[in-house]
């Protein structure tokens, strides 16, 4: 027994720890690129326009990725090696839970046998709706010679109003953190 609960115990922290991790990132690259020839970039002024977010965001978003390149050793160039894209994404979720206070489908009692004193659709049933943005943040470097797409990293979160703009700022800058921490992919 008290294997068991030590057993469940470490499930349900383990469980806790990775649901904290609230950015999904995926990456795709080019696996014959050397990516360590790569020092210098600018950011891609055409497709950077057409994103549909706020100028504000934009330039939040931008500042990040100054912030996290140049941590990764990266300088900015008027004559760049990358040329760096974002784009972004952002749809509505909905999720809706169904909670029986007294269990059971049809809110009866729990066990065996029959209880005088809960007829059957009886019980109490609480029906939550929560609607939240789920956003996308995909970050595209381009060859700037050749204009081929070197490598693609997408993060994905639930994205919170925020009403304070550090805390907008913070929040951008963990997405792009959390993305570029694939870059440069590591080759097997």
């Amino acid at each position: 027994m008290k294997k068991l609960l030590h057993f469940l115990f470490l499930f349900i922290l383990l469980l806790t720890l990775g649901s904290c991790h609230s950015i999904k990132v995926m990456t795709d690259y080019d696996p014959s690129v050397s990516f360590d020839t790569y020092k210098t970039y600018a950011f891609y002024k055409k497709g950077i326009d057409q994103v549909q977010i706020s100028d504000l965001d934009k330039r939040r978003i931008l500042k990040a990725l100054e912030n996290t390149l140049q941590a990764k050793g990266f300088t900015p160039s008027e004559n760049p090696q990358i040329l760096i894209n974002i784009f972004t994404k952002e749809s509505a979720k909905v999720d809706v839970f169904n909670n029986n206070t007294f269990g059971g489908a049809w809110g009866m009692g729990w066990g065996w046998g029959w209880n005088p004193w809960m007829w059957p659709g009886m019980g109490m049933r609480n029906t939550t709706v929560s609607t939240y943005a789920q956003g996308s943040l995909y970050i595209d470097f381009i060859d700037a010679n050749t204009k081929r797409l070197l490598w693609q990293g997408s993060g994905e979160g639930v994205l919170k109003p925020q009403s304070e703009p550090m805390k907008k700022q913070e929040v951008i800058q963990k997405f792009v953190d959390e993305i570029l921490s694939q870059y440069p992919p590591q080759k097997k």
